[in-house]
This record gives C-alpha cells, structure tokens and sequence, in this order.
C-alpha cells in the first residue's frame, strides 16, 4: 500500500502489453499484468497473473489481489487479445466466438472489476485496445473487426456510467503493427492496409504507448468515450 500509482495490464507477456508494462514500470508504476501463459520475463515493480480474461471468477479474483495488495488501482489497460484474417464464408464459428469471447467479454469483464476498485478513489482510467479495421472495413477480418467494433461501442457506454465516479474510458486503435500478432498475415495483405491510411508506414509499439500514456495522465481527466485512430484510416 502506499502512494505509488498501479497499473493492470492484461496481455503483458508480450508485444503491445509488455511494451506497456515496461512502460509504465519506467514511469514509477506498481505494474500487474496477466496471460494465459506465464510472462518469460520479470522486473522490480512487476507481478504476473496467469489468467484468462473471458473468466469471470479468474478476472474477478486478480483485481481483488490488486487491490488488497495495494488498496488502490489507478489504470487498466485492456490490450489482451487475438487476431483472425479469412473470408467469412471460410471462417468457423468457433474463430468467432473466440475472438468475441477475448475482445468483448474479457474487456467488459476486466473493466467492470477493475472499475469497482476505482471507485473507491473516485478516480481511474481505462483504456482500451480498438483497431483501424474497424474504420476500413477491411475484408478478411469480419469477425476481429466485429470483436473490435463492439469494444469501441462498450468503451463509449462505459465512458458514461464510469463518468460520475471519475473514471475515464477510451480506446486506441492502431494500424498494422510491428509485434508478433502480424507474422502470419501476408506481406502484400499488410501492404494493402497500409495503402489505405494516410500514413503509409507500420506502427511501432511506441505510437501505441505514447496514446496510452497521454491518456492516463491527471491532465486528460476531461478525455472520455473517444477512440483514437492512429495511421489516419
């Protein structure tokens, strides 16, 4: 307990979440982060849950960890998450369902838990993992776009009830990034999406923690319900 500010991260074990969480361990954070699988990595400031987020009882029983351990919870960041590139008429339920499971319910579930703490304090900010194939309707990705579109309509509902307890909610969705969710999708796939932005260039971990991070500072508590593009989609 005391007065250093904490961070939940889901998906912290590696690209986007461990750039994050190293992030905010940089900035003075007590960072927690959570995976399926262990992290393959540690550092001082640094806890790990091994959890899936699409479970209620597990989400539930980490953030009650957090907030016993340091009776406060200042940031969540909701980065955990899949990814599924196939025409919808190729593409199984089970693909779907999947990808709904982790973007949708496990952002709902962590940022409902995680907003429960927050409270407390009268103060929070969560942010959330969107994508530009939301805005492009890129075909191949019916089913991640629609996991993704349905975050971004849950980030701007919670932005409202979240409001008068003083907690924040937005959500960052960036373009084609250079982490190990992208090594499967073929180069001349990637290089269509990139035509369509107005910046012809793959994203860096950093364009994404640069946002994340303006996003929770004390200066950004009047920024809620938005949903920043980067790459100009």
């Amino acid at each position: 307990m005391g007065d250093r500010p904490v961070v939940f991260v889901t998906g912290s074990r590696s690209g986007l979440g461990r750039a994050l969480a190293e992030h905010f361990l940089r900035q003075g954070y007590a960072v927690e982060g959570c995976s399926r699988s262990p992290a393959g990595w540690t550092a001082d400031g640094y806890v790990h849950h091994e959890a899936d987020v699409t479970d209620e009882v597990a989400v539930s029983r980490v953030v009650l960890d957090i907030a016993r351990r340091h009776d406060r919870l200042d940031v969540a960041i909701n980065n955990a998450g899949g990814a599924s590139m196939n025409h919808a008429l190729l593409t199984p339920v089970a693909t779907l369902d999947r990808l709904l499971a982790t973007h949708v319910r496990g952002t709902f579930l962590v940022s409902r838990e995680c907003a429960k703490v927050m409270q407390r304090r009268k103060t929070g900010r969560i942010v959330n993992l969107s994508s530009v194939a939301v805005p492009l309707r890129l075909e191949g990705e019916a089913a991640y776009g629609t996991a993704k579109a349905a975050v971004e309509h849950l980030t701007r509902v919670l932005a409202r009830e979240f409001a008068p307890f003083g907690i924040t909610c937005n959500a960052v969705a960036p373009a084609p990034t250079d982490t190990a969710l992208l090594r499967g999708v073929p180069p001349k796939k990637i290089e269509t999406i990139l035509g369509r932005l107005a910046l012809h260039r793959m994203g860096l971990p950093e364009d994404v923690v640069h946002v994340v991070n303006f996003l929770t500072q004390p200066a950004s508590a009047c920024i809620t319900g938005q949903i920043i593009y980067l790459g100009g989609p």
